[in-house]
């Protein structure tokens, strides 16, 4: 049996019912034998600000930090607010990566998955979102790039995957992930 790989994902959406925390779980169920996915909560984090950044930051801090370090890997489930990430998602990354030059993303193999209702899938900010983690030195998945469109057509009543297309596609961006994260651990 290969080694057990286990990922962090963050929701960029605080909303219980949203569909980028559906496919967070959607992707959750589809993980193959050996792999786990855990929702990171960020919704409690203070906005970050140095001043309280001490030998004693907040307690939400410093679990974020805890439980993003002990990943093997991070994949980021968001929707797009104006053209970019949601302002929760970015304080996330920013407390993640302090104090300077102890990023809990660094050498963090990352994949991206964008939803929105809309038929652009969140463009923008996958890309915003791909600028602000290549500083962190984040080895990003490249291909299969997730962009999901009409997102309020993908799930069934119960938050479960619809359609097979859409399962298919989940499958290969996950079955990419996992591949990108064991080629991480070989040559590290």
């Amino acid at each position: 049996m290969g080694q057990q790989i286990d990922i962090a994902v963050i929701v960029g959406s605080l909303r219980a019912g949203s569909f980028n925390r559906m496919a967070a779980h959607a992707l959750a169920r589809l993980a193959p034998d050996g792999v786990t996915l855990r929702i990171v909560e960020i919704g409690d984090l203070p906005h970050y600000n140095e001043d309280i950044e001490t030998d004693s930051p907040p307690p939400a801090w410093t679990r974020f930090r805890q439980e993003v370090a002990s990943a093997d890997a991070v994949l980021f489930v968001t929707p797009e607010y104006n053209r970019s990430v949601p302002g929760v998602l970015k304080n996330a990354i920013d407390v993640g990566s302090r104090p300077y030059g102890s990023s809990v993303f660094m050498a963090k193999p990352a994949a991206i998955m964008t939803l929105s209702p809309g038929a652009l899938g969140g463009f923008g900010a996958n890309h915003h979102l791909r600028q602000i983690l290549v500083f962190q030195d984040t080895p990003i998945l490249q291909q299969p790039e997730a962009y999901i469109g009409n997102a309020a057509t993908l799930f069934d009543e119960k938050g479960h995957i619809a359609n097979d297309r859409t399962k298919a596609l989940f499958d290969s961006f996950l079955g990419a992930f996992v591949k990108l994260i064991k080629c991480t651990r070989l040559s590290a």
